[in-house]
Order: C-alpha cells, then sequence, then structure tokens
C-alpha cells in the first residue's frame, strides 16, 4: 500500500499518519494506511486507479477521501491544509499523532506519541478532543480494550467531564466503537460513564459471550435506536424472545428451534442454556432432507391451517411419533375431523302471524 502511494506522490509532500504509524511501532499488522496530502481528492482517483479499488468521499466536510481495496484493506488521504505539526495537533490521543515522511525520514512526534506507546499509556492531545469530536470518548474506551492501553489520568478525569457528550455523535460512527468491544470494554465504558447515556448496562454481561450476544445483552431492545442491519434486527428480536426448553425431549428442542432458527445456538447462549448446545447441533445434524408431505398434498384450502398442519407434521416427526408418508396422511385426516366446524343450528321455523284483532 505504501509503495504504490510513494510512487503516485513523489516529490510531494505526504506523510503517513495516525493508526499506520502507530501500529507499525506495535508491530501490528497494518489494514489501514492513512496519508497527509494536500488534494486528497486526486490522490484518491490515482490511487484507485493504479490499485483497482474503489474511491469515494470519506468526509465531504473535512474533505477526506478514502480507497477500499479488494482484500479489505483502505487508504485514505486526509487533507494536509497547514504544517504537518499542525495536522497533527488537530489528533486524538498523542499515540495517534507520529508522522512520517512518505518518501522516507525521521518521524514527528510533537506530542511524545512513541512514549506513550513504550508504556502503553492513552493521552489526549488537546483539552478540546472531546469537544471537537464527542466520539473519541467511545474511541478512547476501545483503545484501552483493544490495545492494552491505561488511560492518563488527566484524559481519565477529561473523560468523565465530558460523558455528556457520547450521544452526539451518528448513530452508525457510535456503533462502529460498540461492536467490537469486549465484556472488559463495556465495563470500562460503564465505570467511565458512557454507558448510561446510550442506554446501556452491564448488568447482564457475561464473561466469554460473543459480540453479538454482548450488544443484545447490554441494550436489550435499545440496540434498535442504533442503525443496525436488518439480519442483526432480526437475530435481536429472536434472542429477546427466545424461551428455555422446560428440558431436553425432541419435542421441546424442536418447538425452540422452531422459534429461534437459523440463531438457536445464539439463543441459548443468550439464555445462559449452553448444556443444551450439543443436543440443538444433534438436532440439526438429523434434520430430515425431504418433508413428509407438501401443502398442496394437504387437501386443505390455502391459509393460514396448511403451515399450522405441516408445522405439526415436522413436530410429530422430530418427536418420534410418526415417520412415514402415510402416518402423515393419517394425522392430517384426525386433525381435519377435528377442526371440522359444527354446523349451525337449524333457524326457528317461522310462526303463522297474528290476525288482526
Amino acid at each position: 500500500m505504501r509503495d504504490l502511494a510513494r510512487e503516485l506522490l513523489a516529490g510531494e509532500e505526504a506523510w503517513v499518519v495516525g493508526g499506520a504509524v502507530r501500529d507499525e511501532l506495535l508491530g501490528r499488522e497494518i489494514r489501514d494506511l492513512d496519508v497527509a496530502y494536500r488534494d486528497p481528492r486526486s490522490a484518491a482517483v490515482a490511487y484507485a486507479r493504479r490499485s483497482g479499488g474503489s474511491p469515494f468521499p470519506l468526509s465531504e466536510r473535512h474533505g477526506a477521501w478514502r480507497v477500499a481495496l479488494d482484500d479489505g484493506r483502505t487508504v485514505d488521504f486526509t487533507p494536509l491544509e497547514g504544517s504537518i505539526q499542525d495536522d497533527l495537533a488537530t489528533r486524538d490521543f498523542t499515540v495517534n499523532a507520529i508522522a512520517v515522511p512518505l518518501a522516507g525520514g525521521d518521524a514527528v512526534d510533537p506530542f511524545g506519541g512513541r512514549d506513550d506507546l513504550a508504556v502503553r499509556r492513552l493521552r489526549h492531545v488537546s483539552e478540546t478532543v472531546f469537544d471537537d469530536d464527542p466520539l473519541r470518548l467511545l474511541r478512547a474506551g476501545r483503545f484501552v480494550d483493544q490495545f492494552g492501553f491505561h488511560l492518563d489520568g488527566r484524559t481519565e478525569a477529561l473523560i468523565r467531564e465530558k460523558a455528556d457528550l457520547v450521544g452526539l455523535p451518528s448513530g452508525e460512527r457510535i456503533l462502529a466503537e460498540l461492536e467490537p468491544l469486549t465484556v472488559l470494554g463495556f465495563r470500562l465504558l460503564d465505570e467511565l460513564g458512557l454507558l448510561g447515556p446510550l442506554g446501556g448496562s452491564v448488568a447482564d454481561l457475561r464473561d466469554g459471550d460473543s459480540a453479538a450476544i454482548r450488544l443484545a445483552r447490554v441494550f436489550g431492545p435499545r440496540l434498535e435506536r442504533f442503525p443496525i442491519s436488518n439480519e442483526q434486527r432480526r437475530l435481536l428480536r429472536t434472542l429477546l424472545r427466545a424461551e428455555r426448553p422446560s428440558d431436553d425431549s425432541a419435542r421441546e428442542l424442536y418447538r425452540f428451534r422452531r422459534a429461534t432458527e437459523p440463531w438457536a445456538l445464539e439463543a441459548l447462549e443468550f439464555l445462559g442454556a449452553h448444556e443444551l448446545t450439543e443436543a440443538v447441533e444433534d438436532a440439526r445434524r438429523r434434520d430430515p432432507a425431504e418433508p413428509l408431505l407438501r401443502g398442496d398434498e394437504l387437501g386443505v384450502p390455502p391459509g393460514p391451517e396448511v403451515g399450522r398442519i405441516l408445522a405439526l407434521i415436522e413436530e410429530e416427526r422430530a418427536a418420534g411419533t410418526i415417520s412415514t408418508r402415510e402416518e402423515a396422511l393419517d394425522l392430517v385426516g384426525r386433525e381435519r375431523a377435528i377442526g371440522l366446524p359444527t354446523p349451525p343450528p337449524p333457524p326457528p321455523a317461522a310462526s303463522e302471524p297474528s290476525s288482526p284483532a
């Protein structure tokens, strides 16, 4: 990524900044490159043309552009409007306020970011850091969680002072910071006073929860206030309405799966019913390839009754009470007989009209 940027911007003032420098100093794989340059749009278009990536404006307000590469990596070009020192002074934390010339050379580190990296300390660049972008409140918690940093004392105090700003960024940006958090990360946000204003609570969090389960536990139905995907919304609603099976019988497992699939295992995790995981996995493996009967073979007019009877057939099959097509047809016959409506009583005979007095 860097070699192509260096070739395209040869002879121009350009700097590698932000997370790419931080991750390189930490010995981490670099997946995203951030280049400060005076004309981000032209650089992004040229980079995309050569790399086969897709360019698009990252921020209309700030003039940043991103090139998305096929393998999931990204290259960002951000505007360099003054000196590189001026640019770094607008960054969030000292560990992100280090720049290296794209062409090669010594790093510029006006705020001591390398010293902070050495001791895993997260320290803010300026006193207005959270007023300038309140999303940085959540980012601080994510960095502590993700990189094993500890908060500088003054930075922690400033986060607590500004905690009421945490809900101001867009839902998309907030969600992007929340999704990678571990249980410890959510507990840190709660301790710093950042989770309550977002409608979250750690009361139901459990060690070992997966990412999807963590979000559901922390926010419950309030998670739908965020711009989650349709699939996330369906998963959330499935988890919230899931009921623990009363036992591990085939019938109970079938009913549980019918209410929760394709997220039956996630629902077990959400309910804390891990002991049923093997039974559900075994039931999945034993799912028949074909139904015993199709809807058009029931002799029932189209409507909700068709679905009810098909579900009944599958439940009885799962429970082991029927196993053949003939047994299924016999069950349908019994259900239809039970469900026949009682004919209404005949109308009363009309009485003879009375004679006038």
